[in-house]
């Protein structure tokens, strides 16, 4: 999962991009609407979590373009604006849901979930390679049944390699997957992200490994 924090405070930006990479969730934050149309012209998010008091302008405005050129696109408004009327406001804008500050972080991620689970084309199947299982919707990997820990960037990087089990994935694929705006990763830490899985797998019976295919990328191959 990819999602899109519209967020001008740096504090709530750090706690929830936390919180989303350890639901093992890659999240990209924006601080204005020029930069969250931006964001989302250039890559797809399956879902955005918006605020409204934005420095060049209303939250609202960015709402109302989302419901009118990207029309399936989930919104979660996280606000301080609380009152009836403007929860109303912001729902009958095009909201999916709405979300009053100071909120903890794990209705938060309740919330985007069910609304992840609303959203037909978030739905995504689990994924199984050997007797590995990857569920995108809790970001869970097991072996046999035994949750397997990772951190979240390792988690992430097994997901894609899972969806192309029995290909090649390039490189530069996997940078840009990994990558959020302003953290973009190197190859150096994506090898050492792919040393890091190979360690935690290595005792399991997993019936995988990742090949290095060199000058090109990464392959998981099953019948290890």
């Amino acid at each position: 999962m990819r999602l899109l924090l519209v967020e001008d405070s740096p504090r709530l930006i750090e706690l929830v991009g936390e919180t989303m990479r350890d639901a093992g969730w890659r999240l990209d934050a924006v601080s204005t609407l020029h930069d969250a149309e931006a964001a989302i012209a250039a890559q797809e998010h399956d879902l955005v979590l918006l605020d409204l008091g934005l420095p060049d302008g209303d939250g609202l405005d960015l709402l109302k373009w989302i419901r009118r050129e990207h029309p399936g696109l989930p919104v979660l408004i996280i606000t301080a604006r609380g009152s009836v009327d403007e929860r109303i406001m912001g729902l009958d804008a095009g909201a999916d849901d709405y979300l009053v500050k100071p909120f903890h972080h794990r209705e938060l991620l309740s919330r985007c979930r069910a609304m992840l689970r609303r959203n037909p084309h978030a739905i995504q199947p689990v994924l199984e390679a050997g007797a590995l299982r990857y569920d995108p919707a809790t970001a869970d990997l097991t072996c046999d049944g035994a949750v397997v820990p990772l951190p979240p960037r390792e988690r992430s990087l097994m997901e894609i390699l899972m969806r192309e089990v029995g290909r090649v994935v390039p490189k530069r694929r996997l940078e840009t997957a990994l990558s959020e705006y302003g953290q973009e990763i190197s190859s150096n830490a994506l090898e050492l992200a792919v040393s890091r899985v190979r360690k935690r797998l290595q005792p399991l019976e997993t019936g995988v490994q990742i090949e290095t295919v060199r000058g090109i990328g990464y392959l998981l191959r099953t019948g290890a």
